[in-house]
């Protein structure tokens, strides 16, 4: 009997003991509910398959499905000061980005990369909502500063993807200057003669609205993006009012001028293509490689 229960007995316990499914396989999806694969959802680039709801994305993430065959180069960032108001709330600053760091597993809020897409060369910026709620501080502004400085440099245009909540608290008056920081960069571009073109992502609220998020030659958004500067809660306690569905989401904005275009995030890439080409003055993006042509009739099979 002991050599049933100390052997047999866990052995076939063992074959048919449920096992365990690890919880990262499956997200739900805010809008509608529907439990989805992540992979199903990665090559979807985030959307719900179900009912189109564009999840946040990261910005490497999706350089990686942006720029050709995911190759890109990032840009240096100049690293500002650490900490220099010495702030403090329930965590120390430093703490507090050292979670996000963690979390995140990028440097601060902004990342920038160089490469091609569909062969045509840009510089991009991406925000990380995800990253202390892609908070604009000062490592977002020397981004947007080198990545204009690059852009002229190479003679690229600029694409910026934004997602943030507005100025990050925790470096004060150093943040907001960062408003004005961003303006001059975008200045450079357009003194070059160089597009400059946004995408506003879910969501891009504060002072990012009111600085270079609403700056861009051509203005792109998201499907159902919030995109303000106060929000509607806010607004509705000013004003004691109810406000209009869809009140300053992408489509609202577009129907009311403040947008050029709402496009899906799987038609983005060649939405950019299309207007940066058109801005630049170039040949349409070929999408494929076809043999060259040969002078020599082609044989026809079965004959020589």
């Amino acid at each position: 009997m002991n050599w049933i229960s100390n052997y047999v007995r866990p052995k076939i316990n063992s074959l048919f003991s449920r096992r365990e499914v690890p919880e990262n396989l499956w997200t739900k999806c805010p809008e509608c509910g529907t439990m989805l694969f992540h992979r199903e959802l990665a090559d979807n680039l985030n959307v719900c398959t179900h009912c189109d709801h564009h999840m946040a994305i990261t910005p490497r993430d999706r350089f990686t499905a942006l720029f050709d065959g995911g190759v890109f180069i990032e840009v240096k960032v100049p690293e500002p000061v650490a900490d220099p108001l010495h702030f403090r709330d329930q965590k120390k600053y430093p703490d507090r980005m050292k979670a996000a760091q963690k979390a995140t597993g990028e440097r601060d809020a902004m990342l920038v990369a160089e490469g091609e897409v569909l062969r045509t060369p840009i510089v991009a910026v991406g925000q990380d909502f995800a990253f202390m709620g892609g908070s604009m501080g000062m490592y977002v502004g020397n981004a947007i500063v080198a990545a204009a400085e690059r852009a002229v440099v190479l003679k690229r245009p600029l694409v910026l993807f934004s997602a943030a909540g507005g100025a990050r608290m925790q470096e004060g008056i150093l943040s907001l200057m960062q408003m004005p920081r961003s303006t001059v960069a975008v200045q450079m571009l357009k003194e070059a003669g160089l597009p400059y073109i946004v995408v506003l992502t879910h969501p891009t609220t504060g002072g990012v609205t009111a600085s270079y998020a609403m700056l861009g030659d051509v203005q792109i958004a998201e499907p159902n993006a919030l995109i303000c500067f106060a929000g509607p809660r806010v607004i509705e306690q000013t004003i004691r009012e109810k406000l209009p569905e869809g009140f300053q989401r992408a489509e609202y904005l577009l129907d009311h001028g403040m947008l050029d275009r709402v496009t899906h995030r799987k038609a983005m890439k060649d939405e950019l293509v299309t207007i940066i080409r058109m801005l630049t003055r170039q040949s349409p993006a070929i999408k494929g490689d076809l043999p060259a042509p040969t002078d020599a009739p082609p044989t026809k099979p079965g004959l020589k």
